[in-house]
């Protein structure tokens, strides 16, 4: 069954958390897909996961830059995946797949000082309820450690 997980942003951004996810998927081997809301913000995380660290790299491409089933990471603002991902990381508030069974992990992030995001994720939340599926949530504590809160 798919794993749905959410994280709650509120400590830190988007652009220094989805690195560190994206890193830990790859060490499991996983193909990744990263879905937002527009080309402009596709072409700025591409962006930003070339120079987020001197000491890391993630293999990556745009949508429109992979062929199909080249990159490991592709970041795309269509709900088509051309990667064959087992996880996908919804960004920016993209509405939740209907094909959830096609990955072995979903996750959601989401600002938690943005009452929209807050919103949608509660809107997503409720349909992985309504759908059966595995859901938790995640928070990051004061040291900045994340914890299960659901």
């Amino acid at each position: 069954m798919t794993e749905v997980l959410f994280y709650h942003l509120e400590r830190q951004p988007l652009e220094r958390i989805l690195p560190m996810l994206l890193e830990k998927s790859r060490e499991r081997g996983w193909r990744a897909v990263v879905r937002t809301i527009s080309v402009e913000r596709v072409n700025a995380l591409d962006e930003h996961l070339w120079t987020y660290s001197d000491e890391s790299f993630l293999p990556h491409a745009s949508a429109t830059d992979a062929g199909p089933g080249d990159e490991p990471i592709v970041i795309t603002s269509d709900p088509a995946d051309i990667n064959a991902p087992q996880i996908a990381f919804l960004v920016d508030g993209v509405d939740f797949p209907d094909n959830v069974a096609a990955y072995q992990r979903i996750v959601l992030l989401f600002d938690g000082n943005d009452a929209s995001a807050l919103e949608q994720a509660r809107s997503a939340w409720k349909t992985v309820r309504e759908r059966g599926l595995d859901g938790t949530y995640w928070q990051q504590n004061d040291q900045g450690r994340w914890e299960k809160r659901a």
